[in-house]
């Protein structure tokens, strides 16, 4: 028997028991059968999931808040960055666990409130996260353990057009970083006026690429960025405009050129990750989006009800359905983990069905 059949079956078993009929007290009397069953799935053919809600699951005295990013390092550590929920014992906004959902540590106590993007890179044979936090308007790069490398707030110099963009701190606020090729990083101030800049990978501004607008090269909410290594341009989540846009390099101290606009299927799409030919874009909307190397939707995962369930109970939440998909990633295993923007927090494997 394989290790995953083993696990499901252990899942099972625990949920048969004591604890476990407890742990499925908030959810509905169907979303426990299905579980129990293993019969919830999404999508069809080459992209049939089984989803399993809730794989991770915080121990007690930590609790999710509104969860927002997910990275996995090449150990196969998982991180969930949150904002933490009520009755919690701990600030601390990030959560770690293994490669099979076992709780590890948890850290970085000074995002309670504002973590949101997450991603992750290899740096000279060392692993980084970078995070942004949307209470305290910063852009964090750590170390694997928590270890502030740097931490820079709004880059209150730099110009787009000739004109000063920031006033001050608070005229921004990021939500994502991307990475280049070259070492470089974007930076998209998704919460804040909607400009998507350049840093170095030692918290440096260098550029501003792009800015607020609905017309070619411009963004409204750039809430998520990805150098999309399928066709080696920047993807940007341009949610308030509902679209994917492209963008390539235009020359030295040029703005980033337009490349293309991908608006079938979008509708609030949060940000992006790549596995092969695929890109997978979460989306607020209650979706999951596969797109495949055309860039057409190849799947939709979960495709709930746009009706606003966000502040519902976790037993009105529908099986196999999702509620807000704010991040998402595909984990070394080929599986896809979804976190959700709900202030009571849902992180949700899809596995090949």
């Amino acid at each position: 028997m394989s290790t995953e059949s083993n696990f499901r079956d252990s899942r099972r078993a625990f949920i048969r028991t004591t604890a476990g009929i407890a742990a499925l007290a908030p959810f509905s009397n169907a979303f426990a059968s299905a579980i129990l069953a293993g019969e919830v799935t999404t999508g069809s053919g080459d992209f049939q999931y089984r989803v399993e809600h809730d794989w991770l699951m915080p121990p007690e005295g930590l609790a999710w808040g509104d969860t927002h990013g997910v990275a996995q390092d090449a150990a196969g550590n998982i991180y969930i960055s949150h904002t933490v929920g009520g009755g919690a014992t701990k600030d601390d906004a990030v959560y770690v666990f293994t490669k099979d959902g076992k709780f590890v540590r948890s850290m970085m106590p000074q995002l309670k409130g504002g973590g949101h993007g997450l991603d992750i890179r290899a740096e000279g044979g060392e692993e980084f996260l970078y995070h942004c936090d949307v209470n305290r308007r910063r852009v964090l790069k750590t170390k694997l353990d928590g270890t502030v490398v740097w931490e820079k707030g709004a880059p209150v110099d730099a110009e787009f057009g000739g004109a000063k963009i920031y006033g001050n701190e608070n005229d921004w606020n990021p939500t994502n970083v991307a990475f280049l090729p070259n070492g470089d990083l974007f930076v998209g101030d998704g919460y804040g006026k909607s400009f998507v800049h350049i840093w170095t990978k030692d918290g440096t501004h260098k550029a501003t690429i792009c800015g607020p607008g609905s017309g070619e090269g411009q963004v409204a909410g750039p809430h998520g960025l990805w150098w999309d290594d399928r066709i080696g341009t920047l993807a940007v989540a341009d949610r308030s405009n509902n679209r994917i846009q492209y963008f390539a390099e235009a020359g030295a101290g040029q703005p980033w050129k337009h490349v293309s606009f991908v608006k079938d299927s979008m509708r609030q799409p949060c940000h992006f990750k790549t596995r092969g030919d695929l890109l997978l874009v979460p989306d607020l909307a209650s979706v999951v989006t596969l797109l495949g190397k055309d860039n057409k939707a190849v799947a939709m995962l979960g495709d709930g009800n746009p009706t606003n369930l966000r502040g519902a109970a976790r037993k009105d939440f529908i099986p196999g359905k999702f509620v807000h998909p704010h991040s998402a990633t595909f984990l070394a295993d080929g599986s896809i983990l979804v976190v959700e923007w709900v202030p009571i927090g849902r992180v949700t494997r899809l596995v090949k069905a």
